[in-house]
């Protein structure tokens, strides 16, 4: 036997996961794909896979019980890879993405304390390469692992004071190198994690993770930054992966001292879109060929807090709003700003507490989008699945699903092989069930 046929045979179930079923053959034809780090195969939340069902509620094919954290969990082949938090130790699990069983597991110590009283796990997810998986703390310590058996590679400190949440950047793979946001963008020798440059102004790790795009001709990669400052600093940062020259800088950050950069930047073309919450708004560029910006619109109207918004054929579509009840989903026209339309998707659920029935109108309020298969999936932040049709015309719900009643539904949902992967971070205030890691079927 090889040593991997040996490995294969020593994994073993999970003693915190719960096998609900085995998932559908897919269907005939589908496409299918690996999710290898945050926002999908292609950075940007859009996934090639087809012939999903649309019909909701979707088949549980296992879940597994975790810690504390905010990742998403990031798969190649057979392995699936996510980061949590139990006690003093945050982990990271390796399990078969059809199974739960475990590969393997590795651990590290952490003292790390949310100053707002959120909780205290990692933030960043899990990145993908050629055998090796890379992770950050929420304490900003990077290792390199084994995909084969966890063993660590070699580790890093990017030597970060402690920012409001927590270190919370997903690190970029780009050629030989790991990107990541550091006092100033950082690049580390991704075979062995010595630093190659560094770049940019000292605004500090945002919450947002580095981009990559080519863009006339060149590749380029985006960093939205921003951290803890007085007074406030932060913005887009355009930078040659190659050597880390800086083509040009753009601030954009609210004003207020206690705020966020987090939501990705998102590339198309010639331009660049970012945003921000805490009354900052959204902007877009053009990157000239000599690689200078031009800044085409501003809007107050459309500022996103957490989640990526996606392009779509001259169109943004998104989360704006700071907080749940100000939350709003809303189409932008990409070449002038304009709010096409805006709506709360907003339903009517019946539920029990304490044998009482009650009723109460609830919503996505701030969601995250991930567009497939000629649709959008939505995942809520109190825990709804919706299949949505988005287009310039307007919004249209497809099916709709509460898969557990829970705040603080912020990590972007995973699709891989016809199985979606949903991160429950808090308890359920219907059922109880504790923090989870979620498998669904939805196979056509």
């Amino acid at each position: 036997m090889t040593r991997r046929d040996l490995l294969l045979a020593a994994m073993a179930a999970h003693p915190d996961a719960i096998v609900h079923g085995k998932p559908r053959a897919l269907s005939a034809g589908a496409k299918t794909s690996d999710w290898p780090w945050l926002l999908g195969p292609t950075h940007d939340s859009v996934s090639t896979e087809t012939k999903l069902n649309r019909k909701l509620p979707a088949p549980a094919v296992w879940e597994f019980k975790k810690g504390t954290g905010y990742s998403s969990p990031s798969i190649v082949g057979d392995r699936l890879v996510y980061q949590h938090r139990v006690g003093n130790f945050e982990r990271v699990e390796c399990l078969h993405p059809e199974t739960a069983e475990r590969h393997w597991q590795f651990t590290q110590p952490t003292s790390f304390e949310d100053r707002y009283g959120y909780n205290n796990g990692p933030r960043s997810s899990p990145v993908i390469r050629d055998g090796r998986v890379y992770v950050v703390s929420a304490e900003a310590k990077v290792h390199c692992l084994s995909l084969t058996d966890g063993k660590v590679v070699w580790k890093a400190d990017l030597k970060l004071p402690q920012d409001f949440f927590g270190y919370a950047s997903t690190p970029l793979l780009h050629g030989n190198k790991l990107i990541c946001q550091g006092a100033s963008a950082v690049a580390l020798d991704a075979a062995t994690g010595k630093e190659i440059w560094h770049a940019g102004k000292e605004w500090g790790p945002s919450y947002a993770s580095p981009i990559p795009a080519v863009v006339h001709g060149k590749e380029r990669v985006f960093v939205f930054a921003g951290a803890e400052s007085r007074p406030p600093t932060g913005g887009l940062l355009c930078i040659d992966p190659s050597n880390g020259k800086v083509d040009f800088q753009f601030a954009w950050r609210s004003k207020s001292y206690e705020s966020v950069n987090a939501s990705c930047p998102v590339i198309f073309g010639n331009k660049v879109f970012v945003s921000a919450s805490y009354k900052t708004g959204g902007a877009m560029l053009e990157i000239q060929p000599d690689f200078t910006h031009k800044v085409l619109w501003t809007t107050p109207d459309f500022g996103l807090h957490f989640n990526t918004p996606i392009h779509r054929d001259g169109y943004l579509y998104g989360f704006d709003g700071r907080n749940e009840p100000d939350a709003s989903l809303a189409c932008v026209e990409a070449a002038t700003g304009k709010i096409v339309w805006r709506v709360n998707p907003e339903w009517e659920e019946t539920f029990e507490i304490n044998g009482e029935k009650r009723k109460q109108n609830l919503s996505t309020f701030r969601g995250t989008l991930l567009a497939v298969d000629g649709a959008y999936l939505c995942l809520g932040e109190l825990g709804h699945l919706v299949w949505m049709d988005l287009s310039p015309k307007g919004y249209k719900e497809i099916s709709r699903t509460w898969l557990f009643a829970a705040r603080e539904t912020w990590a972007s949902p995973v699709l891989s092989r016809g199985l979606l992967y949903v991160s429950q971070n808090s308890r359920d205030m219907l059922k109880g069930s504790t923090p989870r890691l979620v498998c669904y079927d939805l196979r056509g």
